[in-house]
């Protein structure tokens, strides 16, 4: 008889029918699914399976893994299902209610979109990007257009109205971008122009009017900061002082930074020294003209400049060699360096991908000033990488930097086809913690992400 109730158990076999409404019948569908196209085992086989993994997972009822999605597929948040809530239930699922809660956050944050928008003397500029790996993120849309706001300002002390009319245009389109993406965060800034402007705040409360912009404008110290946040990752881990030089079209920002053996994470930490020189691109030209640069007329821009630096207090910073590598350069952040790199790489066109980084020695600057300064305006204009828009402007730039490699004489110049606007993005996703969320799967692995700044969607020119 006992023998007979162990075969009659054995045929009507399996767990307990379900109560209606739980989530069994999910999982006993997904079983009967897997049985279809499964093939059946030996009965003593499967029997001893169950010896052998009684405890294991996929057995005792518990409740099956989902499937693993395809590679590259997006995850989607799986569906809610009603459950009894027993004792049982609620202690073994306790430890698992903040899972889905991390998940859903560091989804949150990957999809966040950030705008930083750089109102200058002679530039619009926008960029919209998303975080991705810690330090970086993608950018999702970008937009650049000459405005030159500040022409004329240094002679009226005032924004033009003409000048202001074509800033507006462009902020109207920057405008209508941030109308259409769900952005989380954003900061919108004004720099030289409206700063030393008289009707500058008069011209930003026609921008909001107008726009619905609201623009800050910042101090100078704080656009030093923000052109080192910017460029960051472009500082490798054997420097230990860099000179970081952003000409703009109305002034100038320079900061020393020197690096110790404990390097913050904000590189804008271990600025020194800075200074602002109320002299840029825009600013130069109208006063030495900017069509016909003759060498003495050079001469002349670079002795205005070299003038205002001596009056900067800043001890003399000297590189040394250290395992084969220069601890100390220069980077320098603007449009006159992009100009210069893409001139010495001979680009058909401006490509920022072959631009930002790249290393140029000291002899290379030089020789790439000197082209410059031999060509006429026309020459200048017919190069695809200076255009006529920008052809008046780049031999103030070289004026510039000539008197700042004079200053700090270093072997080599880093280029960097970033500035403000990544700095502006950089700190707020630093202050909003959301690469502490991001944190890679595994070490080394990539997300898509692209280092700071990769935009692909603009050329640059004269800041």
């Amino acid at each position: 008889m006992a023998r007979k109730r162990k075969r009659r158990r054995a045929k009507s076999g399996g767990a307990p029918r379900p109560a209606e409404g739980s989530a069994a019948p999910a999982v006993a569908d997904q079983v009967q699914a897997r049985s279809q196209t499964e093939p059946q085992s030996h009965p003593g086989k499967s029997r001893n399976r169950r010896k052998k993994n009684r405890g294991g997972r996929g057995l005792q009822g518990r409740p099956l893994m989902p499937a693993k999605a395809a590679p590259g597929a997006a995850k989607l948040p799986a569906p809610a299902v009603a459950r009894p809530a027993s004792a049982k239930d609620a202690k073994g699922r306790a430890g698992e209610a903040s899972a889905p809660d991390a998940r859903a956050e560091k989804t949150a944050y990957v999809n966040d979109l950030y705008a930083a928008l750089d109102l200058g003397t002679n530039n619009c500029r926008l960029l919209v990007a998303q975080p991705t790996r810690p330090g970086q993120f993608r950018v999702v849309d970008a937009f650049s257009r000459i405005v030159r706001l500040g022409e004329g300002l240094g002679a009226s002390r005032r924004l033009s109205p003409e000048a202001m009319d074509r800033a507006v245009e462009a902020l109207r389109i920057c405008a209508a971008k941030l109308a259409n993406k769900p952005i989380r965060r954003m900061r919108l800034i004004a720099t030289e122009a409206c700063r030393s402007a008289e009707n500058g705040e008069a011209f930003l409360a026609r921008v909001t009017a107008e726009t619905g912009l609201k623009l800050e404008i910042i101090d100078r110290e704080t656009e030093a900061r923000l052109a080192v946040s910017g460029c960051s990752s472009l500082v490798g881990r054997e420097a230990r002082s860099v000179v970081l030089f952003d000409i703009g079209g109305g002034s100038s920002e320079i900061a020393v930074i020197r690096i110790g053996d404990n390097r913050s994470s904000r590189l804008a930490n271990h600025i020194t020294h800075w200074t602002s020189l109320p002299v840029g691109v825009v600013t130069l030209s109208e006063r030495h003209g900017g069509r016909d640069v003759t060498p003495d007329v050079f001469a002349a821009m670079v002795a205005e400049v070299e003038g205002m630096l001596a009056g900067f207090d800043c001890p003399p910073l000297a590189f040394s060699r250290r395992q084969g590598a220069e601890d100390f350069h220069l980077i320098g952040t603007s449009g006159t360096v992009t100009t210069l790199a893409g001139v010495h790489l001979d680009l058909p066109r401006y490509d920022r991908r072959k631009v930002d980084g790249l290393w140029l020695s000291d002899a290379e600057v030089s020789a790439m000033q000197a082209k410059l300064l031999s060509w006429d305006f026309a020459g200048r204009a017919a190069n695809p990488c200076i255009g006529p828009d920008r052809a008046d402007l780049v031999l103030a730039g070289c004026a510039i930097l000539e008197a700042i490699r004079r200053r700090w004489p270093s072997p080599r110049m880093r280029v960097a086809d970033r500035g403000l606007r990544e700095g502006l993005l950089t700190d707020m996703m630093a202050d909003d913690g959301v690469w502490r969320r991001l944190r890679p799967r595994r070490p080394g692995s990539n997300q898509g992400g692209a280092h700071p700044g990769a935009s692909g969607h603009e050329e640059a020119g004269a800041s």
